[in-house]
């Protein structure tokens, strides 16, 4: 028995700043104090507060230290774990109280959350099947083998109303009851683990957190449909979470919970992984079967769906990752605890990587039915520097941008859809004041240009000319008829591209010209950006009476286009201003401008 127990993040934000040297650091300095048989270091995935990486907690006190470094080890190791007083300095701040230290469950980023999909991250090493194991791991497999029938499964998914996490929301129950319906001498069931989507980390972190989940849930869905091989389709750019599913992998396959007869059943099923290139469109479920395949990853028209003709062409059952790590509480806990949370429609909850201007940058999972407010001020934190919130992105380069004007609105798959956007995997992007609509419209299309697999007319070049008509109104040269023209462009790429790349692509357009139509008009009658944003548009302007005349601006223009003898009132020459902002950020009496 240990009497400490220290939980360091070792999911990809805490990695990348440093917590690797961290671990090392602190059992070195552990094993130097004679602590090596009373504390253990236990390396777990995503705590979820990614903007206080690298994070450690230490039990039984629940201390929740945050930004350590390296040089702060030997002080938490001497003072808190050798001699029991906590280093009050690195805890988060919000835990430090007059009365003393508050949980971590208590403050405003955690306290409104309901963790499901995330329930081990953070908690058990992701590395060690026997810590799944103590956490009820494998036991809602276990419970479906010896207890269940197939249809019984496929009933109790159904009845818990759980729609796909990973796109549109269908339900996960009739998804596989028609991928059991129907007879083939093979079935698969696949895990889309490729996750594309930019600012989403959604899927990597449960992998990287608690891959047997993953594992556990691709059984019971095996079982349920009757397949016996699953395939779990991953962009290589996930390293972290590669290298913990094969170590999952390995070792369900010594434990028995992996290959024949599982639980000393007649049910046989394995797992084992394809590597994605990173291509965004191998997201949609046919391009990510050809993948599989071997073949390049284009989708393919439907009828058939997977549940009729998949992969290599028989039935097959596609669901995300967080789909799946939903299925083993589901059975453990049954349809009518997972019915309680969430709304009528979309019971459950859905995890959603926060990002962009927001002041605590991680990963939440929130009751379906949450406001868009309390996610953003509450759980968020809020916009930084005082800043007024002025839309989110959801969905990626498949959803839409919600204004301020539907802040309270109740997240849900409806709700999204009805205001233009969608649930999609779960990125959250939170933009302020500073941010131009008509320039965020452009870099979500951008990205879906660069993407677009080329197999369709209207997706291969119509997302191409809609890019440019975007690209001549921030460069001032576009016009009110321009408007128009691009919304009917909009509307045939959505009625006539093959796959939901094509179909949603013009969705940040088409809901950045409903709600925030001023700006374009701006940008096109007065060659206008009213966020300053698009730099075709921008003039520098010194203010001649804040002018002290100091000289330092015209030092620091990079082109030579300032002008001005000491202590008099300088001026900017237009014609050669680059508008790099150079002189307005060395100006010390503010006395340069953006108009």
């Amino acid at each position: 028995m240990y009497r400490s127990h220290v939980l360091v993040c070792g999911g990809t934000g805490c990695t990348s700043s440093g917590s690797v040297q961290i671990l090392k650091a602190l059992q070195d300095e552990i094993d130097k104090n004679g602590l090596s048989s009373e504390v253990q270091v236990v390396k777990t995935g995503c705590f979820g507060l990614c903007a206080l990486g690298p994070i450690m907690i230490v039990y039984p006190e629940g201390s929740f230290y945050s930004m350590v470094k390296v040089e702060d080890i030997p002080e938490i190791v001497s003072e808190h774990l050798l001699k029991g007083r906590i280093v009050k300095r690195l805890l988060y701040t919000e835990t430090v109280t007059e009365e003393g230290i508050k949980s971590l469950n208590d403050t405003s980023f955690y306290k409104k959350q309901h963790r499901i999909a995330l329930k081990n991250c953070g908690v058990i090493n992701p590395e060690c099947i026997d810590e799944y194991i103590g956490s009820c791991g494998y036991e809602a497999l276990g419970k479906v083998l010896t207890e269940y029938t197939p249809d019984d499964v496929i009933k109790v998914i159904t009845d818990s109303g759980l729609r796909g996490r990973g796109g549109g929301g269908f339900p996960t129950g009739i998804k596989w009851k028609l991928a059991k319906q129907n007879e083939a001498d093979k079935k698969y069931v696949c895990c889309n683990a490729d996750e594309g989507d930019p600012g989403a980390f959604m899927d990597r972190s449960i992998l990287e957190g608690d891959p047997h989940v993953i594992l556990e849930a691709m059984a019971i869905a095996g079982y349920a449909i009757g397949a016996d091989m699953g395939y779990i389709y991953i962009r290589a750019e996930y390293p972290i979470a590669v290298k913990r599913l094969e170590i999952a992998i390995k070792q369900a396959r010594e434990y028995g919970l992996l290959g024949k007869n599982i639980f000393g059943t007649d049910f046989s099923f394995d797992v084992d992984i394809r590597l994605g290139a990173g291509a965004f469109v191998c997201g949609e479920e046919t391009a990510l079967l050809s993948s599989i395949e071997g073949r390049r990853g284009e989708p393919r028209p439907r009828p058939p769906f997977p549940a009729q003709k998949g992969l290599f062409g028989k039935p097959t059952l596609l669901n995300n990752v967080e789909t799946y790590a939903n299925i083993p509480q589901i059975i453990l806990n049954g349809a009518d605890w997972f019915k309680s949370i969430g709304t009528e429609k979309s019971p459950g909850t859905k995890v959603f990587a926060l990002g962009g201007n927001i002041n605590n940058t991680g990963l939440v999972e929130i009751p379906m039915g949450t406001s868009m407010r309390t996610v953003i001020e509450e759980i968020g934190g809020g916009i930084p520097n005082g800043k007024k919130f002025k839309a989110a992105q959801t969905g990626g380069p498949s959803g839409g941008c919600i204004p301020a004007e539907h802040f309270d609105v109740p997240i849900d798959y409806d709700n999204l859809i009805s205001l233009g956007s969608m649930m999609g995997s779960g990125g959250l992007i939170v933009m302020d004041e500073d941010n131009c609509m008509v320039d965020i419209a452009k870099f979500f299309l951008e990205f879906t240009v660069d993407e677009s697999c080329g197999k369709c007319t209207p997706c291969r070049i119509g997302t191409k000319r809609l890019y440019e008509m975007l690209e001549k109104i921030t460069e001032g040269q576009g016009t009110v008829e321009d408007l128009n023209k691009i919304e009917e462009l909009c509307y045939y790429i959505k009625e006539n591209s093959l796959c939901g790349l094509g179909q949603t692509a013009p969705n940040p357009v088409l809901s950045t010209l409903k709600y925030f139509r001023d700006e374009y008009v701006a940008h096109v009658t007065e060659k206008k950006c009213p966020a300053g944003v698009c730099k075709s548009l921008l003039s520098y302007v010194i203010i001649a009476d804040a002018c002290k005349g100091c000289t330092a601006c015209a030092r620091v223009c990079p082109v030579g286009a300032i002008t001005g003898k000491v202590k008099e009132v300088h001026t900017i020459d237009q014609s050669k201003c680059i508008k790099c902002g150079a002189c307005m950020e060395k100006c010390r009496f503010a006395a340069i401008i953006k108009e």
